[in-house]
């Protein structure tokens, strides 16, 4: 079955890796990409990190790059898998790691944060609810429909693509649901300073997913920057240099920190 993506962007979907360089060598920072996307949506995020000197690991969740097929296969598990995975290889070769997401990336970064010594999560637009309440019965449903309509390049900017797959998995949403219930249920226990850029109008992550986050999040450190020129993938979008820059104080001011 061929991919789902045209031999361009291709290019750009494959996991990002940097060693570092200069006096952030030994900072770490661990990017995921979202449901159905692929690192095209963190590509420039990463490359500015990396451009920076910070040792940077964006995996390729399983699952994706592919097609939706291969998505409509693969447990939530094996996501997180791969993205804890990354953490601890940087954490394996740095004093100091952080981790970071888009949407349902940012939902694994919040789930990793739960679950080791992070020094800090910064993440965009993060998902832990679904706007289409049809996504509560994707259980039953997966079993009738193997495939919807995507959501994809929620961009406001013309000309950009993320690369998303053409269709959505039903089985695929039902796994995102497990994923989404088990990091809500795990927020108590993230406590490392957090910071999340939030477009103030998105049509994919509800304003319900920002509700759960402030409501279950045990970080004493905790920071909304509303991104006013963007809709959901705003690491493409027009507010993407104002993610990059303060992203990247955050990490420098707590990798002091630690």
């Amino acid at each position: 079955m061929a991919p789902d993506f045209t031999e361009a962007t291709m290019a750009t979907a494959q996991s990002f890796r940097s060693d570092g360089h200069g006096s952030l060598a030994r900072v770490g920072v661990a990017l995921s990409h979202g449901f159905t996307g692929s690192p095209v949506s963190l590509r420039s995020w990463s490359e500015s990190l990396a451009n920076e000197g910070y040792a940077v690991n964006m995996p390729l969740l399983a699952g994706h790059g592919t097609t939706w097929q291969d998505l409509s296969r693969t447990p939530w598990t094996n996501w997180y898998r791969d993205f804890e995975a990354a953490y601890l290889e940087l954490s394996a070769r740095c004093d100091t790691v952080f981790v970071a997401g888009l949407s349902m990336g940012g939902a694994l970064a919040l789930r990793v944060a739960a679950n080791h010594p992070v020094a800090g999560v910064a993440v965009v637009n993060p998902g832990l609810t679904f706007s289409d309440g049809r996504a509560k019965y994707s259980g039953l449903l997966r079993h009738m429909l193997k495939s919807v309509p995507a959501i994809g390049d929620d961009i406001k900017a013309p000309g950009i693509t993320e690369g998303a797959y053409l269709r959505t998995p039903v089985a695929a949403v039902h796994e995102l649901s497990k994923l989404f219930a088990d990091t809500i249920a795990q927020l108590p226990r993230v406590v490392a300073p957090t910071i999340v850029f939030r477009s103030t109008v998105d049509h994919v992550v509800p304003e319900s997913s920002m509700t759960a986050l402030r409501a279950g999040i045990g970080a004493k450190e905790f920071e909304v920057v509303p991104l006013g020129n963007s809709y959901h993938v705003a690491t493409m979008d027009n507010d993407a240099a104002q993610i990059f820059s303060q992203s990247s104080d955050f990490f420098r001011r707590h990798a002091r920190a630690v």
